[in-house]
Parts: C-alpha cells; structure tokens; sequence
C-alpha cells in the first residue's frame, strides 16, 4: 500500500510540479522563487505522510493544490515579508486555479509557459538556462538533466549552483518577456520542451519506459506556443510535428506486462492516425519558410516511419539523407550513432559497424547505454556473437528504466 501511495504521489507530483511552481510564483514573484519551491517540496512530502495512513483523497490532484496554497498562507500569515500584502495574496491563492491575467506587453496567458520563458533569460548560457528551467519548471532532478545533456551528475549540479548565484549576485530579475523580447528566448524554450518529451519517451529510471504526463505536457506547451503571435514560427511547428508523431507510437512501444518493443516489432494498427495527422499538419506548417533546423529534419525522419504501412517499406534511404543533413547541422556523436543505424539498414551492420567504431572514444557514448545496445545489434546481425554479447553486458550496465533493462537481458539469454 505504502510503495503504490509512494508512485501515485510521485506520477502526481511530477505531472503537477510545474503547474504548482508557476503558479505560486505568479503570485508571490520571482524574487521569492525559492520560497515557492519550499512549499512545494513540504506539500510533497505531506502527501507521503498523510496518504498511507489517512488514504488517498477523491481528488489527489486538488488535494495537492489545496494543500500548497494552506501551506503558503500559513507562512505568509507568520511572515513579517508578506503581512502587508496578505489579504491579496489569499485573494489570489483561492483563484489559483484560474488563467493568469495577461498584460499589455506580453500575450502568455499559461502560468508554465511563461514560467518557461522567464527562467530563460538571456543572461545565462544556453545550457545553463536550460538546465535551470528544466530543474524549477519540470521538475527534473539531477540525474534526468545530466541524462538530457549526456554528461555526469556533477556537472549539472555546479552549473545549477553557478546560475542561482549569478542571479543573486548580478540581480538578474526572472520576470515574463514581454512579446518582443520572446524570440532570443525561443531556442531556449524549445530545448526545454524537447527535452521534456525526450524525457517522457523513454524515462529515466523506474519501472516504465513511458512517462506519457510528461509527453502531453509538453506537446501540450508546444501546441499553446504554436498558436501564440510570437510563437507561430516553422521552427515552432517542427517541434510539434516530431513530438505528435512520434507520441502516435506510444502505444504500441510496449506490452501489456512492459516488455518494450522496438519499431520493427510493434503492432502498427495500435499508433494513432490522430495523432499521426495532426503531426503531419504541423510538418506542413514548418514547411513555410526558408528556415531549416534539426526539430525539421527529425521531424522528417518521424514522418519516414509514420507513413510507412509496415517495417519492411521503411524509406531508409530518405531517412539517411535526413541524417546526412542533420549531420552538417549538428554532427554530436547521438546524430550520427542515429544515421549508423539508417545506414546499416542499406548497406548492411558491419557499416554501421565502422561508423560506431569512429565515435566509441567520444565522452557521451563511453557510459550511454543506446551505443552500446546499437553496436550489441550490429554485431548480433553480423554474426559476432561474443562481440554481440560483450555490448549487450555494457548497455545493460548504463541501462536507465527497468523495462530497458529487461530488454537488453532478453537480448543476452537470445544469445546464450
């Protein structure tokens, strides 16, 4: 009872933090960011507590924001900071749940939305925002960032600590950008939302490969952006065109008891054609324009595999020269692990072979977990079976959620 309370309070939670957060903070300020967290981590922790002895409420949900908003007024009933402002600020905690007013200079109407942008600023490096906003907004812990940047716990952990204090020490003051000043924000914003998803498609740890709170929320955040005047860009709409498409395979990713599936495998009747054809009306959106980025290319890739009436007809070669541009745009060592994979489906595994060999040396790839299972699966369809076998061993070590690691081990009892 305790462990189900525990992962109903932490799907909750999780799915709620950025609501939450945004919230309050609109209401008490940026500057009080930290106090807003605060109460946001006890109204977690007050769940735990009370849930496995007191049951769960008819509404866990508004039970969450009940007992925030009680938790907020008990303090600023208490503090000295807030006293004169009391009486508006309990006004404003009962309509929480109410739109935020929008203002002449910016058109956000979406408490997260704009919290997104706000924690944006321009000040701070684009890594380091972004991991900032992923940590105050989303939620994320330490470990999902350094998963989303491939790189170790300690670094995101320094470069939080270094963007708080330079927004202390420099009085850099997070507020909502007005309209005009949300395009040096956007590519931020986008990195947000996309790691959002990422994050959502295939999880971090714990028993799911899914998380699908995660996915509609940011499909969610991405399709409000699209609609917005300053948001209704190609770039905007590529993002939103690769996430509905590759949500439409959710479903199908796995089985009724969890085993995961790879694309080859699923039941393509499960994908969503909705989903599929809202996906496809973004990708025509983003084709306005001369602007080409990666969210198009990807998203390009997506539609390769959307459209393809079963595995065996996958367009391979249009897939590779995606990858081939995505390469010139952003030649990371995951792009071209990616295009390895394309282009072993026409030239066979020991190409891809060849192309890993040539990344398997760079920082990222050492301890990710999908080079390893990639080269495990090249050298399985190239007949090495004690390479195979070898890879398979290193992937499962790096192996984030359960059902990964599952997959991988079945992978290796094949072998055996």
């Amino acid at each position: 009872m305790i462990s189900d309370v525990g992962q109903l309070v932490d799907h909750l939670f999780r799915h709620q933090y950025g609501h939450l957060v945004s919230t309050l903070t609109r209401i008490f300020g940026f500057d009080n960011l930290d106090f807003v967290e605060d109460v946001v981590q006890e109204t977690l922790l007050k769940a735990l507590r009370h849930w496995p002895y007191h049951g769960i409420p008819d509404n866990p949900a508004g039970w969450l924001y009940q007992s925030a908003r009680n938790h907020a007024l008990d303090i600023i009933r208490r503090n000295a900071l807030f006293r004169d402002k009391a009486a508006q600020i309990a006004r404003e905690l009962e309509g929480a749940g109410r739109p935020a007013p929008q203002t002449a200079e910016t058109s956000l109407e979406d408490d997260e939305l704009a919290m997104i942008f706000a924690c944006c600023h321009p000040a701070l490096p684009r890594d380091t925002r972004v991991a900032l906003t992923l940590k105050t907004v989303g939620g994320f812990g330490v470990a999902e960032i350094a998963r989303a940047f491939l790189t170790n716990d300690a670094t995101i952990a320094q470069r939080l600590v270094r963007a708080k204090r330079r927004l202390r020490d420099e009085f850099i003051v997070l507020k909502v950008p007005a309209d005009h000043e949300m395009p040096e924000r956007l590519e931020s914003v986008l990195d947000v939302l996309y790691f959002m998803f990422n994050e959502g498609y295939s999880a971090h740890s714990g028993a799911n490969l899914v998380r699908f709170d995660l996915c509609e929320e940011a499909i969610r955040l991405v399709q409000l952006l699209a609609l917005n005047p300053a948001g209704d860009r190609p770039v905007v709409h590529a993002l939103a065109a690769l996430m509905l498409l590759q949500a439409s395979r959710l479903s199908a990713r796995q089985t009724s008891d969890g085993q995961l599936l790879l694309l080859a495998d699923q039941d393509r009747t499960l994908w969503d054609r909705r989903l599929i054809d809202r996906g496809l009306y973004h990708l025509s959106q983003a084709a306005q324009g001369q602007e080409l980025t990666a969210y198009h290319l990807e998203a390009g890739i997506a539609a390769c595999h959307s459209l393809a009436p079963m595995y065996e007809l996958t367009d391979w070669h249009q897939i590779l020269a995606y990858y081939d541009q995505l390469v010139q745009l952003n030649p990371s060592p995951v792009v071209i692990l990616n295009r390895a994979v394309a282009l072993s489906m026409i030239e066979g595994p020991h190409s891809g072979i060849r192309q890993l060999h040539a990344i398997q040396q760079r920082v990222p790839m050492k301890e990710y977990f999908l080079f390893h299972a990639t080269l495990a699966d090249f050298c399985r369809r190239a007949g090495l079976t004690q390479e195979a076998r070898d890879a398979y061993q290193q992937a499962v070590q790096f192996a984030g959620s359960d059902a990964e690691r599952r997959f991988l081990l079945g992978k290796l009892e094949t072998l055996e």
